[in-house]
């Protein structure tokens, strides 16, 4: 059986067919990771690699190696798991400053102080989904019912919140005097909702099936934006009102305003990849389930709104 280390080198470049993307995943340099996956083909007698100064491509027998290599390291990390000794849980909590997911992460690294929870920012669920059934991510937060069902038919997922939303205003906008901004003042606008984001689409169909009848338009894409300070800056220069959560951090030169009549609501869901097995995911349960009971975060206001879609989806898995 080949060392694990082999197997993982050899699945980091399989999945992204490029030496150094592969070794910076995987933290070590690209020599020894090179030397690891020419180990790996000696010990088993075939070419995994087809490589040229202008890509690297599987050969036959890379392709048949991957799934075996998958369901080997996946074996092997549920074993360690059964005895405590868990390799480090990557979770995505989308972006830095958001409070659901990192609430969640904080409370689970205190139930679970002997494993390594350790915080990523993906800034989207769709993009953390191809991630997580990579194997390249075990944890992320979002929207569940907003995903294609391919994505969803790998994953499981648990309820966490019906997070209220808000807009972000510049400080001289009309509305941004008010404490609370109702729907109908935005009849009219334009408002930024990730539009062209491919990591975002499913936040993109939220924002428009909320504005849908109501005269508000999503906004056209804007140049995609990597890191908050990026963001503030196209934000800054369109002045385009955005759409967000109330826990969305703050911005210079801009307001947060709750959104009511209604209050639109965005399901949050704790997702992570079937079949999964480590102590992290269990103390991320308990520390979701913890903290919506206590805060109420699956007790949605009356007249609260959500798509239909979503109510489904929530309630089927409560």
């Amino acid at each position: 059986m080949p060392d694990h280390r082999l197997l993982r080198a050899f699945l980091a470049v399989a999945e992204e067919l490029h030496f150094t993307r592969a070794a910076a995943r995987l933290y070590v340099a690209q020599q020894a990771l090179s030397r690891d996956v020419r180990r790996l083909e000696r010990e088993l007698g075939a070419e995994l690699f087809v490589r040229t100064t202008r890509q690297v491509t599987l050969t036959a027998d890379g392709e048949r190696l991957v799934p075996h290599a998958r369901r080997v390291l996946a074996a092997r990390d549920e074993l360690l798991a059964a005895f405590g000794q868990a390799r480090p849980l990557l979770v995505d909590v989308n972006s830095p400053g958001l409070g659901t997911g990192t609430r969640v992460l904080a409370r689970a690294r205190e139930l679970a102080p002997d494993h390594e929870l350790m915080a990523r920012y993906e800034s989207g669920l769709t993009g953390a989904a191809a991630e997580l059934l990579a194997g390249r991510l075990d944890v992320s937060f979002g929207r569940f019912a907003g995903l294609d069902p391919a994505l969803r038919a790998g994953l499981e997922h648990q309820p966490v919140r019906y997070e209220p939303m808000a807009v972000i205003l510049p400080e001289d906008h009309p509305l941004a005097a008010l404490e609370e901004v109702p729907l109908g003042a935005l009849a009219g606008s334009t408002v930024y909702a990730g539009a062209g984001n491919p990591r975002t689409p499913e936040w993109t169909d939220l924002a428009r099936e909320l504005f849908e009848g109501r005269g508000i338009e999503v906004a056209a894409p804007a140049p995609l934006a990597v890191g908050h300070e990026e963001f503030r800056r196209i934000m800054a220069k369109t002045r385009t009102p955005v759409l967000a959560v109330v826990d969305f951090p703050a911005m210079p030169a801009s307001v947060l305003r709750p959104l009511i009549d209604p209050v639109p609501l965005s399901p949050v869901s704790l997702v992570w990849r079937r079949g999964l097995v480590h102590p992290g995911i269990d103390a991320l349960r308990r520390a979701a389930a913890e903290i919506a009971a206590a805060e109420g975060w699956l007790q949605p206001p009356a007249g609260g709104w959500i798509p239909a879609s979503d109510k489904v989806t929530m309630r089927l898995h409560k």
